[in-house]
């Protein structure tokens, strides 16, 4: 099989249901007679675009559509370790690899409170208006979990 034929059927996957996970893809993959290895699968994701966001793998230029408080509830649960108020910031500590999902559904909630988030590795910044709303952020997240 080519790549781009790979590449396709990867697509075609991902279009189709919510995949969690790059060994439940493989698996998907390899039910159609497809053997991929981890390095190619990842690689192959890479030059897609395909993102990982709380309810799975998607394309990277798919309009989401917004995310409900219970799978944000999900996602925090799933990712989280720490979440506290630093001035008008909150900072949510997550897995290693696990902030971008997590911003996204942040960012997808559309709470009032947050004005926008950054996420690198393992930490997420929010912005919101104040110090006051910060803390009321936080107790809102950890309500959800």
């Amino acid at each position: 099989m080519t790549k781009a034929a790979r590449q396709a059927r990867i697509l075609e996957i991902i279009r189709g249901g919510s995949v969690r996970t790059q060994d439940a893809l493989a698996a998907r993959l390899n039910e159609q007679g497809v053997e991929v290895s981890q390095v190619t699968l990842s690689r192959d994701l890479r030059e897609l675009g395909v993102v990982k966001s709380p309810e799975g793998y998607r394309e990277a230029g798919a309009v989401p559509p917004p995310a409900s408080e219970e799978q944000l509830a999900r996602a925090l649960r799933d990712f989280r370790t720490d979440c506290r108020a630093a001035a008008n910031l909150v900072v949510l500590k997550t897995r290693p690899g696990a902030a971008g999902p997590l911003a996204l559904a942040l960012d997808r909630v559309g709470w009032a409170e947050i004005v926008g988030t950054i996420a690198g590795d393992d930490t997420i910044f929010v912005a919101t208006a104040s110090p006051a709303v910060a803390k009321a952020l936080v107790r809102r997240l950890d309500a959800l979990v």
